[in-house]
């Protein structure tokens, strides 16, 4: 493997009624979703037979009686609202939120690509949910409300089972407790209620308090063990979510895409002969937790965390030495050119690989810049999202004599996520920031699933058959035959039933006892 993988997102969403402001936002949030959904496809629901939230990846499960109602994920309420994207994706309630998942899809750039289609629905939707009730429903793409509260903006990745979960663990804890000096959006306030005054570089960070556990709404770590595949047996699901809900597509971009280089480095390293264990001993912090929090703090992007080994080591030199282990064990892995440089089997991996060092480029230049200086980095602030979020907000305090905790300023920190565009600060400065999405490829993903993944046949199966589909699930469809029987179909494996697999044989199929005969055939 490379940065390729199979991969996704799932988004919530705030949710407010500009003209209620008491307004229940578990009943917005089902006014969004039915906004989603169409006449044609209202009826079909969301299968939870495969969810498993308490099956935890270090070899255990949690007894149901002791787990938190909002940990049962696979036993929703009967008011939630599912509907099922165009593009396979799916929207739907989670908790107080609505929630976009994104189709599968197999490189960081590609994820990118339906997640922003899904922010572009779930504006779609939260309009026509405005006209249907007479509200004025609005939606931003924030992670924190600066009252205490946190919502996700998760990240899946498919790796190998035969990886240790143990050494997945510990590379991955230095990775995400650091990548956040590029990956981080910027917020307004320390602290989960905002406690003191401020300015630091991730929404979530201040909402993470264990270093591993099975839970995501509540004492959230930086590891999450939930262990499910929604995959075949040799791949488990890593569930992360510790990052924040970006508006700059650079830092997804980089979140998705520098995270799939460390899954492929665990996956690799001891074909190279390289120790990674080592490594991740030398970079794993002592007290994690404390770390995660120091380093969104710690605007000088300067300030070391002490190490399990008794050292102390920075940030981004974390980061550094992250990078420097997946070109050493590339290079023995693929081979070199006479530079020197990997010779990277596709094009998403050397654009993400360089991506990544430029990043680095950036933090290094802004952390030995004074605030006068990095006011005037555009190159930079065009890739780094808190950057840019800061320069604007110090612009307007040093202009108007505020401080951080003034309610302007704040303001002024929600508005740059809201998906209406004239309400948005960020929709105002876009030009300023680099973008990496096609206008025409964005509306493709809105209404087309990839044609590389199972997500294909989902969609096309739900777009051919809707009056026949009664529920879909990531690793299954569920039809009902003309006999009145309900009928599975497996798509367990996220890299078959795609367009090139299926295309023609569903050219052959009338009905929907067609298809469910040609998908029960050997093929």
């Amino acid at each position: 493997m490379t940065v390729l993988r199979v991969m996704g997102t799932e988004t919530e969403y705030a949710v407010t009624d500009r003209t209620n402001p008491r307004a229940n936002p578990v009943q917005l949030s089902f006014d969004v979703v039915d906004g989603a959904a169409d006449d044609e496809h209202r009826h079909i629901r969301w299968d939870y037979r495969g969810e498993d939230p308490v099956n935890d990846a270090r070899g255990y499960r949690l007894e149901r009686a002791s787990a938190r109602r909002d940990m049962l994920t696979d036993s929703p309420q009967l008011q939630v609202v599912n509907t099922i994207a165009p593009n396979g994706g799916r929207i739907y309630v989670d908790h107080a939120h609505p929630e976009y998942s994104a189709p599968e899809t197999l490189d960081p750039f590609q994820a990118l690509l339906y997640d922003r289609a899904g922010d572009r629905l779930m504006l779609a939707a939260a309009r026509e949910a405005s006209a249907r009730t007479g509200k004025r429903i609005e939606l931003f793409r924030n992670n924190v409300d600066g009252k205490g509260a946190s919502w996700g903006s998760h990240e899946s990745y498919q790796i190998l089972r035969s990886v240790p979960f143990d050494l997945l663990i510990a590379i991955m804890t230095p990775h995400f407790v650091t990548r956040q000096t590029y990956c981080g959006t910027g917020r307004v306030g320390l602290g989960e209620r905002c406690e003191t005054a401020g300015f630091q570089l991730s929404q979530r960070a201040d909402y993470v308090h264990a270093k591993v556990g099975l839970q995501t709404t509540f004492d959230r770590p930086i590891i999450n063990t939930r262990d499910e595949s929604h995959s075949t047996d040799r791949y488990r699901r890593l569930h992360v979510i510790v990052g924040d809900a970006n508006r700059m597509d650079t830092p997804e971009a980089l979140r998705l895409g520098t995270t799939s280089m460390i899954a492929w480095l665990a996956e690799h390293a001891d074909e190279a002969g390289y120790d990674l264990q080592a490594l991740a001993d030398r970079l794993t912090p002592a007290d994690p937790v404390e770390a995660i929090h120091m380093v969104s703090h710690d605007l000088t992007l300067r300030q070391p965390y002490a190490t399990e080994d008794g050292g102390t080591i920075t940030a981004w030199q974390t980061q550094v030495l992250l990078r420097s282990a997946v070109y050493e064990v590339a290079a023995g892995v693929y081979g070199t050119d006479i530079d020197g440089e990997p010779l990277w089997p596709d094009e998403p991996t050397k654009r993400i690989m360089a991506m990544w060092g430029t990043a680095l480029e950036d933090v290094a230049r802004v952390s030995h810049a004074d605030d006068e200086e990095r006011m005037g980095m555009t190159g930079a602030a065009g890739r780094l999202e808190w950057l840019l979020k800061w320069q604007l907000m110090e612009r307007l305090r040093t202009k108007r004599g505020l401080g951080w905790d003034d309610p302007k300023i704040r303001a002024m920190d929600i508005a740059w996520a809201a998906l209406e565009p004239k309400a948005s600060v960020f929709e105002a400065v876009r030009a300023h920031a680099i973008s990496l999405i096609d206008n025409t490829a964005l509306g493709d993903a809105c209404s087309q699933a990839p044609s590389d993944t199972r997500a294909w046949l989902r969609a096309e199966v739900v777009r051919r058959f809707p009056n026949d589909v009664v529920a879909a699930s990531w690793r299954s469809i569920t039809v009902r035959g003309g006999d009145g029987q309900l009928h599975d179909i497996d798509i367990a494996d996220p890299g078959e039933h795609t367009e090139s697999d299926c295309l023609a044989l569903l050219e052959t199929v009338e009905n929907v006892d067609d298809l469910v005969q040609a998908f029960s055939a050997d093929r």
